[in-house]
Formats: structure tokens, C-alpha cells, sequence
């Protein structure tokens, strides 16, 4: 019997679920639905629980991410295998290619379940079960895919031809006859008309000496770049820091194009467990809880004669009147109106705003550090009003600025404040003043968060009028900007 390792996937953008998702914080990390427990990435870590037979997870993703990430994990109780972080993108295949030689250091046994962080599968048991199975199909040599039942001729999706069945597994799985790339409408038609085909959900069950053999014969650059990063990495802080110059070495390529569609060991099993790759605004709107007009809505918002639309807001009252099929997303810092059908455009206008050098395509006004996050509240000629919230046991970085002083209030909690050589404790209600050019340190020593509220007061106010020394987190200079 194999030993079965979750492989999670987390470095996406996100980018077609803008505003909501951002570069720094993507749509892995979101809760979308006020009914949602956790995000995309936490119900993905308990689809697969060791209490069921499954080995510990390994998390592959990048950098800016993996204070995030360790978050997640520790909120659920979770030890992983490795978290281990991706120094540049190379898409799927040499991530997995890493993934399965950590794994068969762990065990000569280990089979890879690998599936992406924000995906939506509605029922875990079915789920688990069906990656039980599939690791007995591939322990007969097959590298297996997971293929949906379109219920629509869907574009946005590859799709899968179904081959004859394999023998022994009782109609339950199939030779991949062939791939097929993103069709048009009239393509998709013809395909789900045939009843032959599935969608490919992106979702893997690999028996590790299998794909790193397979990935050996079909692209051995990937297996040598993979295996020289892992020989280089360091240990930092219980990531696992891939070496950066072996790995950039790998072709930048998915495990599909890579792998999948080239072997003949591809098989295919159908799975009905409620799936959506939540690709697109239209997508959340599919399994999203809608009222009678089949509107969704979160925030504050007020209808009439409002049918169909998707409507989150998080501050401002959201009002209609007479519309049909849109997708309204209001953040303190963006807005977005959208016809439904168009969502899969919505990447588009993030790649005007990244060519625009602007920052909304990148960080929410809340930004998230590893000691917890800084909201901008206010910003003027001269001035910027942010809250602090920093976590318990959260240290800041000791930092001086050489445009701007701050005038920290703290209305939660107890911190402790070093400025200069002076040390002290500054409770609820009261205030300290640090003037440019002071060296300072912000520290919660306590049991609940401490929340400041900072004014900065200076000719120039960007983040990157900062320098820093003793940095608990190991952080890049460029990483706090």
C-alpha cells in the first residue's frame, strides 16, 4: 500500500478574482462567503487529514507568501512535511518535480496527491476516497488525472478525451485518449454533445518514482534543475528555501505540457465531488448562496428590480436599480462593475494596472506582515494615518526613517516600545512620539493583539524610507516596501 502525501500548490495570483485578490494576497488566503469556515487554502489542507490515512502535506509557494501560508497551517493544527518556498516561478512541472523527491526521501512508498490551494470541492469524503483509488491505479505504472463531467460547453477549461477502461478497476478508470487546449463555444458544443470527454481539473495522483521516472525520459532539464535546488536549499525558519540559481535553470513549464500530454501512461478517473476552479467572478457566482432573484450579496447593498448579479461590498452601501448580470466588487481601494459573461477579462485590467506601475493590482490597503498587518486609514500632503495590529508574540523589525516621524497611540492591548535606548511599556490609551531618524522597535509581549493607531508626519512617506536591522523574520529589504 502506498503512502499518500497531499502536494498543495499555492503560488497563484488570482488575478481574475481582482479586486478581492492581489499579488500579495491571492485568492488562496480569501473568505469569500460569510458562511465560510476558512479559506480556499485551509479547506484544501483538511481535504486529505492525516486521521484518514494520509501522510503529513507539502506546501510549495512563493516567498512573499510564506508567512501567509505558515499562518494557515498553524490555525488548523497542521504539521506539514515541508513548506517549501519556489525562489522563481517555473509553473507546475518542477514544482512537482520537487515535491516527489522530498516525498521519497520521506518514504520509498510515496504517491503525490497534488492539487491546487483555491479550488472548491463540496464533498471531502467522496473526495478522499477517489484519491485512494487512484493511487491503486497508480501503482500499476498509470500517472492519473482527475477528469469533471461538464454540465456545459465551459471555454475556460482544457479538456480530456476518455480512452478505453483500464482492466481491473471496473469501469472506474480510463486511458487518456487525447488533450484538448481551451476550445471555442462551437468546439465545446461538439464535445459535450459527444459525452466522451471531461474537464481537466488540474487535480494529480502520481506515484513519485513513476513521474520523476516519466519526467526523467520526457524532460530531464526539469528533474536535474529540481534536484540541484533541492541539493542547495537552506532551512530557514521551517521553510524550505529552494536553491535559487539551480532552480531558475528548469524549463518554465506546466506538468501537463511537460508530462501528461506526452506520456502513455496518462489515465483518467471521473470525479463528482462538487468542483469548481473558481476561476473567474462567474465562477464564485455559480456556488455562491443567492436569493430568489438569484443575486448574491455581501456588505451593505439595497436592490430594485436587481436579477442574477454577484455584489460584495466592504464599506460603502452598494445600490441598483433595473440591471441584470453583473458583478459588483467594491474594496475601500478599487472598484469593480462587470458584466458576468465577461469575468474571465477581468485579468486584463490588472495587466493595465501592473504595466501602470499602479499598487492596487499588488497589496489591499491592509497589508499583511508576518507580526500581523498595517492598514492605511488616512493619507494627506504631509501626513498618513495607519492602524497597527500586531499579534501576539509579533516583534517589528528595529527601523528608522529618515523623512518621517510617528506618533504611535496604542488603543488595544500592551506594547512594548524601544526608541533609541529607552525601553517601555506603553499600555491602552496612552501615547509615545519618535522622532526621524530615531532607531525604534514595536514588540506585543502579551496574550491578546495590541492595535496602534499611527500617525506619520514627514516630507515623504513611502515605505521604502525605511532601514532596518535585527529582523526576527529573515526578511528581504525589499520584501517591507
Amino acid at each position: 500500500m502506498s503512502d499518500i502525501f497531499p502536494v498543495i500548490l499555492s503560488g497563484g495570483s488570482g488575478t481574475r478574482l481582482w479586486p478581492l485578490s492581489r499579488s500579495m494576497y491571492p485568492k488562496q488566503f480569501i473568505r469569500f462567503f460569510n458562511s465560510q469556515n476558512g479559506s480556499f487554502l485551509s479547506a484544501a489542507l483538511g481535504r486529505l487529514q492525516q486521521s484518514s490515512g494520509f501522510k503529513a502535506p507539502i506546501l510549495l509557494c512563493n516567498n512573499d507568501h510564506r508567512f501567509l501560508i505558515r499562518e494557515e497551517v498553524e490555525r488548523l493544527g497542521i504539521d506539514p512535511l515541508a513548506i517549501i518556498l519556489e525562489p522563481v516561478a517555473r509553473n507546475t512541472a518542477p514544482a512537482i518535480a520537487v515535491a516527489a523527491l522530498v516525498a521519497l526521501e520521506a518514504s520509498p512508498k510515496a504517491t503525490l496527491a497534488v492539487m491546487p490551494s483555491d479550488h472548491v470541492v463540496k464533498d471531502d469524503a467522496v473526495f478522499a476516497a477517489a484519491v485512494k483509488r487512484a493511487a491503486e491505479v497508480a501503482a500499476t505504472g498509470k500517472l492519473v488525472l482527475f477528469g469533471i463531467k461538464p454540465n456545459e460547453p465551459h471555454t475556460g477549461y482544457g479538456y480530456i478525451k476518455q480512452g478505453s477502461a483500464l482492466e481491473g478497476f471496473e469501469g472506474q478508470a480510463f486511458a487518456v485518449d487525447s488533450f484538448a487546449e481551451k476550445p471555442d463555444r462551437a468546439t465545446a458544443e461538439t464535445y459535450l454533445a459527444a459525452g466522451d470527454r471531461f474537464w481537466n481539473s488540474g487535480i494529480f495522483v502520481l506515484n513519485a518514482r513513476t513521474f520523476l521516472n516519466e519526467i526523467e525520459r520526457l524532460q530531464p532539464d526539469i528533474l536535474q534543475a529540481a534536484r540541484a535546488a533541492l541539493a542547495g536549499a537552506k532551512e530557514d525558519l521551517g521553510f524550505l528555501r529552494l536553491d535559487k540559481a539551480a532552480f531558475a535553470t528548469a524549463p518554465n513549464i506546466s506538468v501537463d505540457y511537460a508530462v501528461m500530454e506526452k506520456t502513455g501512461a496518462a489515465a483518467v478517473l471521473p470525479l463528482n465531488v462538487g468542483w469548481n476552479d473558481v476561476g473567474s467572478w462567474a465562477s464564485l457566482w455559480d456556488i455562491a448562496p443567492r436569493d430568489a432573484a438569484g443575486n448574491f450579496v455581501k456588505g451593505d447593498a439595497i436592490l430594485e428590480d436587481t436579477s442574477d448579479c454577484f455584489i460584495h461590498s466592504e464599506k460603502a452601501i452598494v445600490s441598483t436599480i433595473g440591471v441584470k448580470d453583473l458583478v459588483i466588487v467594491d474594496t475601500p481601494d478599487a472598484l469593480l462593475v462587470a458584466d458576468k459573461n465577461r469575468t474571465q477579462d477581468v485579468s486584463k485590467i490588472v495587466q493595465r494596472l501592473r504595466s501602470s506601475n499602479r499598487k492596487e493590482q499588488e497589496q489591499h490597503l491592509r497589508n499583511y506582515r508576518p507580526w500581523g498587518y498595517f492598514e492605511t486609514l488616512n493619507i494627506g500632503p504631509r501626513f498618513q494615518v495607519k492602524l497597527l495590529h500586531v499579534k501576539p508574540g509579533g516583534v517589528l523589525s528595529m527601523q528608522m526613517h529618515h523623512h518621517r516621524s510617528e506618533h504611535w497611540i496604542v488603543v488595544q492591548g500592551t506594547a512594548r516600545v524601544v526608541i533609541g535606548e529607552r525601553e517601555q511599556l506603553v499600555r491602552e490609551n496612552e501615547s509615545v512620539y519618535i522622532v526621524a531618524t530615531q532607531w525604534h522597535r514595536l514588540e506585543n509581549p502579551g496574550k491578546v493583539p495590541v492595535e496602534i493607531i499611527e500617525v506619520q508626519i514627514g516630507s515623504y512617506l513611502g515605505e521604502d524610507d525605511i532601514l532596518r536591522t535585527d529582523d526576527i523574520y529573515h526578511r528581504a529589504p525589499e520584501e517591507t516596501k
